[in-house]
């Protein structure tokens, strides 16, 4: 069996961690596009799950089954023709909406602490990384999933300015919701993903820390394609 590290070598891998909001799902799909590479967003996987979850009556609290599910559950993704989000496949439905509201994120978040589960998980990652190249965009991608990856980047923005770009996006998407309450879901969430016991948001050592306040994706891109091309 292929480990982490040699799988690592036999391509080139880009990881892409930092806290949700800080623009790591449009940064990545924009990197693999100039680069022509595969793309995993390891975040759909865990709102993949907490929706499969909800659809089989199985709690957040119930780790074998959760495990159980996240090792078995039937996911693919479909890249977009036009370039927009890949699609995301649960079961043989697009779900690549239902995925982003805020009760699948949080649940996505609570699910995500559970060592069960990203121990399930952590294969079905890895096999994503396919020549010629892999943009890995997520939380844990280049200290756990990756650790040998050529190139890490680590995103991050204020918890106020991620928090204004998820209510942009809300309220694009006709769903009514307090900011005020967003910025607090965010605080909550960045202190679960940074204290959690299991693979804890942190900086890979060896990654280039990006913080996209203030920034268009245009100039982060810029950035990102510098530190990855070396």
């Amino acid at each position: 069996m292929m480990t982490a590290n040699n799988q690592d070598k036999a391509v080139t891998v880009i990881t892409v961690d930092g806290p949700s909001g800080s623009g790591k799902g449009t940064l990545c799909q924009l990197l693999a596009a100039r680069l022509g590479y595969h793309y995993l967003d390891s975040g759909a996987l865990y709102r993949l799950l907490a929706l499969a979850a909800k659809r089989h009556k199985v709690g957040l609290d119930n780790v074998e089954e959760l495990a159980v599910l996240a090792a078995h559950m039937d996911i693919s993704f479909r890249m977009n023709t036009d370039g927009g989000h890949p699609e995301v496949i649960l079961e043989g439905e697009d779900v690549t909406d239902q995925i982003r509201r805020e009760d699948i994120s949080t649940g996505a978040s609570k699910v995500a602490v559970v060592p069960e589960v990203r121990a399930a998980l952590l294969e079905r990652q890895r096999a994503f990384a396919r020549a010629p190249g892999l943009v890995a965009d997520g939380r844990d991608m280049g200290t756990v999933v990756f650790p040998a990856a050529q190139v890490k980047i680590y995103l991050t923005a204020s918890p106020e300015e991620r928090a204004q770009r998820r209510h942009k996006q809300l309220i694009d998407k006709g769903e009514s919701v307090s900011l005020a309450a967003l910025v607090e879901n965010v605080r909550a969430r960045d202190e679960r993903d940074m204290t959690r016991q299991v693979s804890p948001l942190v900086p890979a050592v060896d990654a280039v820390e990006i913080d996209t306040t203030g920034k268009d994706i245009q100039e982060v891109l810029e950035i990102a394609l510098k530190i990855a091309r070396g």
